[in-house]
């Protein structure tokens, strides 16, 4: 009687790790990364490409039992080599399925397998025992793969360049955990796209030899999605603890009193309260503490009064006004119409020219913006002109930098008359090439410019208006005139990280304006002839009149 042992593996398991040896023969590094991740340019890729190798393919498979594993897989001509303990994967699926550690039997099988170059790399089989008890187990991840990927190993056990290479394959694809496996003292790095267009590449794991304990665990806090989501969700604690700091002008007592009970003194504060606002500054990187000494970082610095540009008026806004107007966000989406006005009675413009105080604030924080104007002589020529009149030009701020960059020039200043009282004094270095006019650009401009200026205006209104300011202007300026928008851009794709995404959804809130891309910019102005990066995220887009 002959007796027939059943196979250890199923048909979907073996129908899967033939699947995962085709996948690697069929890539080699180049290939994996591009695949792997798309979104990185060809350069990032090509670096990572000199510090990382395809090392395996791994994937998990579901036998009763591991005895006898490397033998059924011998005899299907997979051969490998001795069965090592799995660390991480078990860690892993202990966690995911809620099982005691001690009662998964996890091993690593690995057999060689060429790439399509014909370099020597591996298969990894993860096996899992599953008795009865466990097929919830198997048939999840069966369905889901949630262990399978491709891994890269570093060539170089180096924190530092082990640090870096996280943080670039952390652009495109999310932390997915990792652990140290002592048995062969390594340490994994797993990645995840989700949303990823292969499958197949949806995971990747970063193998380096080496024990990186402060590193891991840190990827490991990135990997839980509720912690990046909480960060996300104190974003409005964080504005509040900045504007707090700024009312109480806590950056400018910093710049003298370094101790706890010398700041409660100087600020009117409660020791034990502002030693805790202290504390999350740090962590907000505002300030820095060392033992029970406190100092301003760089980035705190710019909230000092005492500072060109502070960004103190700026967090005054931002923790006051503009808080308040955000909370009505709801409605501004569900409505289409600014909430600063719901929330004030009045559109923005009208309500700030009601209250001085509050006036004064919001063009002293405008001013904390005038960074973005660095630059912008050196992207446009104005030694063709003979007149630039800044339209809304505020505190003066751009005029004045283009005027001191091109003596020959006189400048024309076009605010509301109190706008205008800021501008006679950040101008009066130059006053004799500068004329101050009172007026509202929608009804008019001055019709005596080479170069006109435009700057953070159009974001205020929606298309409509936006039309009918543009429309103004081609009315009144003469037909040579060369007009400089000065406006943050919107993305054309979502994959850019920009300053005018936020800014787009503050518009909304606050002006009923929006931030546009630049080819929504063409769209509006009759002649785009180029556009021009500046700081801050901001861009010059020139036009002139077509014809």
């Amino acid at each position: 009687m002959i007796t027939t042992t059943p196979p250890l593996l199923a048909t979907a398991d073996l129908v899967r790790v033939s699947a995962a040896i085709d996948l690697l023969g069929a890539n080699d590094t180049a290939s994996v990364l591009a695949a792997a991740l798309p979104s990185l340019d060809e350069e990032h890729r090509a670096t990572l490409a000199g510090h990382v190798t395809v090392d395996h393919v791994a994937l998990l498979v579901f036998p009763d039992t591991l005895e006898g594993l490397a033998d059924e897989l011998a005899a299907r001509g997979i051969r490998t080599g001795a069965m090592t303990p799995s660390v991480v994967v078990r860690e892993r699926l202990s966690s995911r399925y809620g099982v005691p550690q001690h009662e998964l039997e996890v091993g690593i099988l690995r057999a060689p397998i060429a790439d399509r170059t014909g370099l020597p790399r591996e298969l990894e089989i993860f096996a899992v025992a599953t008795p009865p008890g466990l097929e919830h187990i198997a048939e999840d991840e069966r369905e889901h793969g949630r262990e399978n990927h491709v891994a890269l190993t570093v060539r170089r056990p180096d924190p530092v360049l082990l640090s870096g290479l996280r943080a670039t394959i952390a652009t495109a694809m999310r932390p997915d955990g990792g652990g140290h496996n002592g048995y062969e003292n390594s340490t994994v790095l797993y990645f995840r796209d989700a949303h990823g267009t292969d499958p197949a590449f949806h995971r990747l794991e970063l193998v380096c030899a080496g024990r990186f304990p402060s590193l891991l665990a840190t990827h490991r806090r990135e990997s839980c999605a509720g912690t990046a989501l909480l960060h996300l969700l104190t974003g409005a604690w964080a504005t509040q603890a900045i504007a707090t700091a700024a009312e109480l002008r806590l950056p400018d007592h910093l710049a003298t009193i370094d101790d706890l009970p010398g700041l409660a003194t100087a600020t009117g504060a409660d020791e034990h309260s502002l030693g805790r606002l202290l504390r999350y500054l740090a962590a907000l990187g505002v300030v820095h503490t060392s033992g029970d000494r406190h100092g301003l970082t760089e980035l705190g610095a710019l909230l000092r009064s005492d500072r060109t540009g502070s960004m103190r008026p700026l967090a005054l806004m931002y923790g006051g006004p503009f808080y308040r107007s955000f909370a009505a966000l709801p409605d501004a989406v569900r409505s289409g119409g600014e909430s600063y006005a719901k929330v004030f009675g009045a559109h923005h413009f009208e309500h700030m020219a009601a209250d001085p105080d509050l006036a004064e604030l919001f063009h002293r924080s405008m001013a904390a913006g005038d960074a973005m104007f660095e630059g912008v002589t050196g992207v446009f020529d104005f030694s063709g002109a003979r007149t630039v009149v800044d339209v809304a030009g505020g505190n003066g701020e751009l005029l004045h930098r283009v005027l001191c960059a091109n003596p020959a020039l006189h400048g024309v200043l076009m605010d509301r008359p109190h706008a205008l009282a800021a501008a006679r004094t950040r101008l009066a270095d130059v006053a004799d090439r500068v004329t101050l006019v009172p007026g509202d650009f929608t009804e008019s401009v001055p019709g005596t410019g080479d170069v006109y200026l435009l700057s953070r205006v159009l974001h205020d209104w929606d298309d409509e208006r936006c039309r009918a300011i543009l429309a103004t202007v081609a009315r009144d300026v003469p037909a040579h005139a060369d007009l400089l928008v000065l406006e943050r851009l919107l993305p054309e794709s979502g994959a850019v990280d920009s300053l005018a995404v936020p800014w787009d959804v503050h518009m909304l809130c606050n002006t009923g304006g929006r931030e546009r891309t630049a080819s929504h910019y063409r769209a509006l102005l009759a002649d785009v002839v180029e556009t021009h990066a500046l700081p801050l995220d901001a861009h010059l887009v020139h036009a002139r009149r077509r014809g």
